[in-house]
């Protein structure tokens, strides 16, 4: 693999950029590897990355029904923050945090990561002392965290209005927060796997899975058979229907999460901006766009298109807070399958099927976490046991009623 450099892009412009390098290969599926990864998101790349440049381990097969980053990981709005409330999630999300900030260097793809900051603005006394108390514990689990007065919320965005519906009376922004440009994240990922040595294979669905005496031994796929040592099962919201294959139940529910961008303008949001109380997040994408979300869709679907309704609160939602927006376009909207489980935190690690892992449930936090779920991931295969940092994320804590409740983290209700 050709490494990326100021004098490579000179080179091939002046070459008509006709001599670059394809990102990843494109194989026919073997017979045989010795971990096969089901989904080629973020996830399913980022464990096979690490699987190869961590542990050595380079006969690994990513298999796609799709295209590669056809799912959530190019439908989400390229969040990234570890302002989680528990420890187990802080120390998780910043990890991942940590990773994103040196990730180009590391895939040496430019993934367009802006540490512009994550803004939370309160609307009563009540909640933000709820964000004093939240703000004490990341503190306490040593992630950066600072609480502000709404003449510094005003000084960070000039355009916000504190005085609507809902008087805005402080907040807390986590600085070292920001957004990347998700496909960049996802093609990195890919090519820096394919160098390694990984299988990436498009357009092969798993239709069904091997296990013999309780331990999954291949897949089967629209384009054959492949024996597999392990499998790892990082599909998003199709978790539940992979379980099924395996004869398992996961506490998943699928529904659509959708975001909308506008027409790009010049630079004038400064961070992510986001509001629990009138339901809306939002920020600017370095093309110029106003990326918005919300809410989840209220009710379990698989389809990627959402409604007019959500977009509708939306919408209103953020002309709330910054009415200087009402002039603005819709350009386009999409949605991805938030697949949420009981108490808003992923199930990572080994399944009553051994051999087979799961990476999934990860609600709202899925793009965050793609270096550290990968990296985690990894680990947890190649060692056979579950890396620290997710040892209390396993589906066994359902059982056990270990629950780690982190739904007020999703920053609006999901």
């Amino acid at each position: 693999m050709k490494g990326y450099s100021a004098f490579s892009l000179i080179r091939n412009a002046l070459q008509g950029h006709r001599h670059w390098q394809p990102l990843w290969r494109n194989p026919e599926p073997k017979r045989s590897y010795d971990v096969v990864i089901i989904g080629a998101g973020g996830h399913g790349l980022a464990t096979a990355y690490y699987l190869a440049s961590k542990h050595g381990i380079r006969n690994v097969a990513v298999l796609e029904k799709g295209y590669l980053g056809g799912g959530n990981s190019g439908r989400n709005t390229q969040v990234t923050r570890s302002n989680y409330f528990w420890p187990q999630s802080a120390a998780f999300f910043d990890h991942s945090l940590k990773l994103y900030e040196g990730l180009g260097l590391d895939l040496n793809f430019n993934i367009m990561f802006s540490q512009r900051g994550v803004l939370t603005v309160a609307h009563s006394q009540h909640e933000i002392e709820m964000m004093r108390r939240w703000t004490n514990a990341l503190q306490i689990n040593r992630v950066d965290s600072e609480l502000l007065t709404p003449a510094e919320i005003r000084q960070i965005e000039p355009l916000i209005n504190l005085h609507s519906r809902f008087p805005v009376v402080g907040g807390y922004i986590q600085r070292r927060a920001g957004i990347s440009r998700h496909d960049a994240v996802v093609w990195g990922f890919a090519r820096a796997a394919s160098a390694l040595g990984v299988d990436i294979i498009q357009q092969c669905e798993v239709t069904g899975l091997d296990i013999t005496d309780g331990a999954v031994t291949g897949v089967q796929t629209n384009r054959g058979d492949i024996d597999a040592g392990k499998v790892c099962i990082a599909v998003a919201g199709n978790t539940s229907m992979l379980a099924a294959m395996a004869g398992f139940r996961v506490p998943i529910v699928s529904m659509a999460l959708q975001a909308m961008v506008s027409e790009p303008v010049k630079p004038c949001l400064n961070t992510m901006l986001g509001s629990t109380t009138i339901h809306m997040y939002v920020s600017q994408s370095d093309r110029g766009e106003i990326v918005l979300g919300g809410g989840a869709d209220a009710y379990p679907s698989y389809a990627q298109r959402g409604g007019i309704p959500i977009v509708e609160e939306n919408v209103a939602a953020v002309l709330e807070l910054l009415p200087a927006f009402s002039s603005l376009r819709l350009m386009r909207q999409w949605a991805g399958i938030n697949d949420i489980t009981p108490d808003t935190t992923p199930i990572m690690g080994s399944t009553p099927v051994r051999n087979l892992y799961i990476s999934g449930g990860w609600g709202t936090g899925g793009y965050k976490a793609i270096p550290a779920g990968g990296d985690t991931m990894a680990y947890t295969i190649a060692n056979d046991e579950p890396h620290a940092l997710i040892r209390d994320f396993g589906l066994d804590r359902f059982e056990r009623g270990a629950l780690i409740d982190e739904g007020a983290a999703s920053g609006v209700a999901h």
